[in-house]
This record gives C-alpha cells, structure tokens and sequence, in this order.
C-alpha cells in the first residue's frame, strides 16, 4: 500500500513553519485563546468607562453609577460556583462560547438602549447583569482552559505573555473607548463590545479539546461544590488570599468604577483623561509581564503579596486629586505591581491544584475576590455623601495596606516556592507527531 499524501516528506514545511512564527510552547489552542482575549479586553475595558457615562448622561448620580456597577458583580457572587462546577463537568470551551454568546447579546441591547436615547436606570441595571452572569460562567471555564495548555516547564512565561497580550488591549481599549465616548457618545463603545464578544466567541468556537484529559464525573453538582470546597479550605495560602482580595477588589473597584469617572468629571476634563489614565495602568501591566517573562521568583507569593501594597495609589491618587500626568504614573506603578502578583498567582495555582479540580477552586477563588464588590460599588455613593469623596478615597487606599499587611502573617504565604515543573499536573508533552490532531501542546 502506498504512503497516503500526508505522510510525503514534502508536505512537512508547513507546519515547520507554523511553529517557527511562534514559540515551541505557544500551541494552537493557547494562540486562540491569547488572540480571543486580546478582542475581548479592547471591547470590554472601553465598555466599563461607557456604562459609566451613560448613567451620567443619563442624569444619573454617583449612586447610580454605583448600583449599576453592582449590578454587573451581583450575579458574579451568585453564579460563579455553579459556573466552576459546570466547567469541571463540561466542555470547557462551550462553556465559554455560551457565555460569550450571553455577553454579546447583553451588550447589543445595551447598545441600541443608550442610543435609542434616555435609557431607565433598571433597563441598565438589568442589562449590566446579564452582562456579569455571562461573566460568572465564562471566568472559571477560561482559566482552566488556559492553564490544561501550558507545560509546567513553560508555565511562568506563557501566563506572563497572554497576560502581556491581553493587558496591551486593554491600553487600547480603555484610550480608544475614553476618546470615542468624548466624540461619539458611548452607545457605540457599547455596541463596539459586543460585537467584540461576539468575533472572541467564534475564536473560542475553534479550541479543540479532543485530545484533553477526560474527567471522570461526580456524584451532582452539589458534591462537586463540596469537593472544590475541600479543596479550597485545606489550603492556607489560597483562602487567606482570596479574603485580602475580597476586600481589595472591592474597595479598588469602587474607587474606579464610581469615584473615577467622578473625579474625571470635576477635576480632569471628562472621559478622555481618565481613559488615558486607565491606559498607563494598562502600560504598567505591560512592563510587569516583561518583567516576568525573564524573572523566575522563588518565593511565589511573597513576592506577588508585596506587589499588592501599589494598588493603594491609584485611591490615594484621586484622593487628592493629582493631574492627569500624576495619575498616570501611579496608574503605571500599579499595573507593573499587581502584574507581577498575577503571573506569581496564575504560576501557584497551575503548581499546586490537581486539573481535573481546577475550574472548582478558580471558581471559590473568584467567589470569595468579587463577594463583596458589589457592596462596595452599591455603598459608594452613600458614602461619599456620608464622608465626603476624599475621605472615602482616602478609606479604600488604607483598607488595601491593612488587608494585605494581614496576609503576610499567613506562613504558608510567606514561604511557598517554586518547585520543578515535573511536581506541577500542567505538565504537557513537547511537540510530536503523536500529539493528538489539533491539541497541539507544544
């Protein structure tokens, strides 16, 4: 029998070349999902600036624009650990297309809304929360995904370039949306979002996962929580983490997403100002990832922790109020510092939770960070009528240092290292011809 034409010496260049245009380890699946990321973050970070500014133009107050903001978070504390147990039971990259697919439509009605012309604060607030379920579902889905991609030997330097990548949208994103909101309004950086999910969503349509690793599955869905659970709460240096960022999500967030938008208004000269601010804090993620491609850290989370301490700049940056210029670098400083946490993070968790559990633990891991944001978010008009704007944003920079001062007690922070990637699960084999057709690992 004959050699069948694919077998042909002369047909092997091809895929030669493919892997020359990109690192060894950056597989198909890994390429997709870095560039449907990149789609999304220039879509979604003009989006957040937009939602805000429509609820101004609107006629809303800071309260509004706060509970529109918890609108968005709620359904991440209702939904995000059915969504981490669905994601560890189905096909992860449906999962996100569903989600991305909700997003998309979300945002379109959104759109058409705000340019329709005086839209009500529920229709937004309602709009907004379909938003964030989709949100819920999509977040534990795609970090398991990413991480089954990665080998643990490559592990920091592929989270540090996706990160890099998706970040550097994100610097579009929040300067373009600041810019188009000023000239055009923001119904079309809304309508621009969700066409931006809907081009990821079909990305994400391509992942193949046929050579993946099948999870065996549980006893319901409820014991898969309780089995994620288990997970979580035996080990110190995950929950003691995850509650300093419950209260530093929520307090940076509402210093962004409510008093940001604000101080702009009165102080900056409006959404273009802030936009390019938003954009440094993308710059300085940027630099951080840089960073990581090349610096291996041993001590993880020590590291990572330390590099929390910045994110009380941007706070105290609109607390009094600086310029534009100002603002920008502590947003710089910022964006480098929690970048370094993230990769450090990302590198911990791909270390030391099995795969199969991953999108259960990711999910209490996103539970426990957004609980409370949209508290947060909800109270943040009351109070800054309670205690004045500054003194507000003076409390969000001190609750960051005390939070994250209060971790570093944590031993098991303080001393998890690097280990070699033969020890982490993500381990994956080097490229070969036996690698299952389209799970390309390499």
């Amino acid at each position: 029998m004959s050699s069948p034409p694919a077998a042909s010496p002369h047909s092997s260049p091809r895929p030669s070349a493919a892997r020359r245009r990109r690192p060894e380890w950056a597989g198909r699946n890994y390429t997709l999902l870095t560039g449907a990321a990149v789609v999304t973050n220039l879509g979604s970070h003009g989006a957040l600036i937009a939602a805000s500014f429509a609820v101004m133009d609107a006629g809303g107050s800071s309260g509004d624009i706060g509970l529109v903001a918890a609108a968005r978070t709620l359904p991440l504390v209702l939904f995000l650990l059915i969504g981490g147990a669905l994601a560890d039971r189905l096909p992860r990259h449906r999962v996100m297309v569903a989600a991305n697919a909700l997003n998309c439509v979300s945002q379109a009605a959104f759109a058409v809304l705000v340019l329709a012309g005086e839209p009500r604060l529920w229709q937004m607030m309602l709009l907004t929360a379909l938003c964030g379920t989709g949100t819920a579902f999509f977040n534990p889905a795609a970090e398991g995904m990413l991480l089954s991609t990665v080998s643990g030997e490559h592990a920091n330097r592929a989270f540090a370039l996706f990160r890099m990548a998706m970040n550097g949208a994100a610097i579009g994103g929040a300067a373009l949306g600041g810019a188009m909101i000023a000239a055009i309004g923001p119904g079309w950086v809304l309508a621009v979002d969700a066409a931006a999910f809907a081009v990821a969503g079909a990305l994400r349509a391509f992942l193949n996962v046929s050579g993946a690793v099948e999870r065996a599955p549980g006893g319901g869905l409820l014991a898969d929580l309780r089995e994620g659970w288990v997970e979580f709460k035996t080990r110190p240096w995950l929950w003691s983490i995850v509650l300093q960022f419950s209260v530093v999500v929520a307090v940076v967030g509402a210093a962004e997403a409510v008093y940001g938008p604000l101080v702009a208004r009165d102080h900056l000269g409006g959404p273009a100002p802030w936009g390019v601010a938003l954009a440094f804090f993308g710059v300085g993620t940027i630099a951080g990832a840089v960073l990581m491609m090349v610096w291996r850290p041993r001590r993880l989370l020590l590291v990572g922790t330390l590099c929390v301490f910045p994110l009380a700049l941007p706070s105290a940056g609109l607390a009094v109020p600086l310029p534009v210029w100002g603002l920008c670098a502590v947003m710089l400083v910022s964006g480098l510092a929690i970048e370094v946490f993230g990769v450090n993070w990302m590198t911990t968790m791909h270390q030391e939770i099995p795969e199969e559990k991953f999108s259960r633990v990711s999910a209490y891991d996103w539970f426990g960070s957004v609980s409370m944001l949209p508290l947060a978010t909800a109270l943040a008009g009351p109070a800054e009528s309670a205690f004045g704007r500054t003194s507000a944003l003076w409390g969000c920079a001190a609750l960051v240092i005390l939070a994250t001062a209060l971790v570093l007690l944590i031993a098991d922070v303080r001393h998890m290292t690097r280990r070699e990637p033969k020890d982490s699960w993500g381990s994956a084999p080097d490229p070969a011809p036996q690698t299952p057709a389209g799970l390309d690992f390499g």
